[in-house]
């Protein structure tokens, strides 16, 4: 693969790293600050408004959906830089229209929406003028593997019923968040595990859907956008909401989950890379013993190692987007599964040596650390955790190379 980034790419880097100079990181103590200080934990900052009409107005806007409606026309491998550049703060994928749980909403959209649906949820997605939550994972039940979701999603002459309870919906205490993508059972006892599941579309005002809570992560709400709790209780929506259609959910979830994975992946390299940065300089500026901590053997260390680590995630993630954009998301599934288990760990690593080297300031609010770890932590857990990307790829390698060692066997 060619790892040198386009003159189209290259330019489009320097216009979101511009971008981030002079608009977002002048104010991001400021927002995190009125944020945490609102007595409204779920008032949208206006500036947040702001800056996302300004890089509308830029062009900057929706670069992580390829030649499609509403699409900037990149391929997998020419946003990851740009994706990068955006993990190097909380607020940056928003204010460009690139932010979970909506790109990958917004995808099935394009991928499998009616053009009925495509009008009421897909456009104003697009436009950013709404946001969305994709509701999978449940508090009963190992989510992580889509078979045992138990949320009931029953037929009853031209509407369907739902019946179920969720968590860690991200996004959904958002009040701007309009649409959820509901992940439940409509054939639970059809002997095809894989085809019992469908998703279907449920505003979040219908009748019947309760937000219960916002649940915490590491004692943080992370309000506006947070993680919501959510039970559905006889909830009715008409049976044109189904996407697809019935038995189709999980297939729609294995569409949905690789770009999502990379593009956490390439967000955390972004993490990292800043908490490198901070982490070096904290390291040249801070005197402990009568000498800046660069002087000392195990700091030179974390720095070299963390250089490193983060340089071999980002190759490791750029091959696996070229296979994205070259064989598909089922070509490149095992390059996915490996960054995916590969980066959220080095992120963690790498931002907790940086903490380790601020001292106190490291777990403050005052720097981006402690707010970086947490979100790198969580991604551990997010669309799989790294036990079964693990469990799932050392199946996969461990059946080919005996393939491989049969034939030759044979041979």
């Amino acid at each position: 693969m060619n790892f040198e980034y386009s003159d189209k790419v290259n330019k489009l880097m320097k216009e979101v790293q511009d971008f981030l100079d002079a608009y977002l990181y002048p104010i991001e103590h400021e927002l995190n600050e009125q944020i945490e200080n609102n007595e409204d934990r779920w008032m949208i900052p206006q500036q947040i408004e702001d800056l996302k009409a300004l890089a509308k107005s830029q062009g900057l806007w929706n670069l992580f959906l390829p030649d499609s409606e509403g699409g900037y026309g990149l391929s997998n491998l020419e946003y990851a830089p740009l994706a990068e550049l955006m993990g190097r703060t909380r607020f940056a994928s928003e204010i460009f229209n690139c932010s979970a749980p909506d790109t990958g909403n917004m995808e099935v959209l394009v991928r499998y929406g009616t053009d009925e649906q495509k009008e009421k949820w897909l456009k104003p997605l697009l436009a950013g003028e709404i946001r969305s939550a994709f509701a999978m994972t449940e508090p009963d039940v190992a989510s992580c593997d889509a078979t045992n979701i138990e949320t009931h999603i029953a037929r009853d002459g031209d509407e369907y019923v739902i019946n179920g309870r969720k968590w860690y919906i991200s996004g959904a205490c958002d009040p701007r968040c309009k649409i959820l993508i509901v992940m439940g059972k409509t054939d639970p006892n059809n002997e095809n595990r894989h085809l019992q599941q469908s998703q279907i579309l449920v505003p979040i005002n219908t009748p019947g859907v309760t937000i219960e809570r916002a649940m915490k992560v590491f004692g943080n709400d992370d309000a506006p956008e947070g993680h919501a709790e959510i039970t559905f209780k006889n909830v009715r929506v008409p049976v044109e909401n189904i996407i697809l259609g019935e038995g189709r959910g999980f297939e729609i979830a294995q569409g949905r989950l690789g770009p999502g994975r990379i593009h956490h992946c390439m967000r955390l390299i972004g993490a990292a890379q800043r908490s490198l940065e901070m982490m070096a300089v904290r390291a040249e500026q801070r005197i402990a013993f009568g000498r800046p901590l660069s002087k000392q053997g195990s700091v030179r260390e974390d720095i070299a190692k963390s250089y490193c680590e983060i340089e071999q995630a980002r190759l490791l993630t750029l091959k696996a987007a070229d296979k994205m954009d070259r064989s598909g998301n089922k070509g490149a599934k095992e390059l996915i599964s490996m960054i995916k288990i590969v980066a959220p760990q080095m992120a963690c690593g790498v931002i907790d040596r940086a903490i380790q080297i601020h001292g106190a300031a490291g777990l403050s609010q005052d720097t981006f650390l402690a707010q970086a770890y947490q979100m790198a932590r969580s991604i551990r857990l997010a669309d799989g955790p790294d036990q079964v990307h693990m469990m799932q790829l050392g199946r996969g390698i461990a059946k080919g190379y005996s393939a491989m060692h049969l034939m030759k066997m044979r041979g």
